[in-house]
């Protein structure tokens, strides 16, 4: 069954949500936000439902190893040992940009 929201409620979830919208906005959000209801309380209607399955497949505990402090690497063989180097540090290719045009 289809809940179709206030116009009240949609613009509490609009300021909660930090947006402005317009009265137009508001007549689509009363629809959309009523749909993600209506299908949020039929997931919640299937029987059966089982959250330990959700944990994990197995039964066995994790083996943990215990921390141990190892030896430093000299800085200067970590940069030599890199596959791609800009002066003192590791290149990486780039893969945010702030420009579009440039990146992976």
């Amino acid at each position: 069954m289809k809940k179709v929201l206030t116009k009240e409620e949609v613009l509490h979830v609009a300021d909660l949500a930090r947006i402005e919208v317009s009265d137009s906005e508001v007549e689509k959000y009363q629809e959309e936000l009523g749909k993600l209801l209506s299908d949020v309380e039929q997931i919640n209607m299937v029987e059966n439902y089982d959250d330990e399955r959700l944990i994990a497949p197995w039964t066995e505990e994790t083996k943990l190893r215990e921390d141990s402090e190892g030896t430093m690497l000299n800085p200067k063989e970590v940069i030599e040992n890199a596959p791609r180097r800009a002066g003192n540090y590791i290149a990486v290719p780039v893969v945010i940009s702030e420009n579009e045009s440039e990146g992976a």
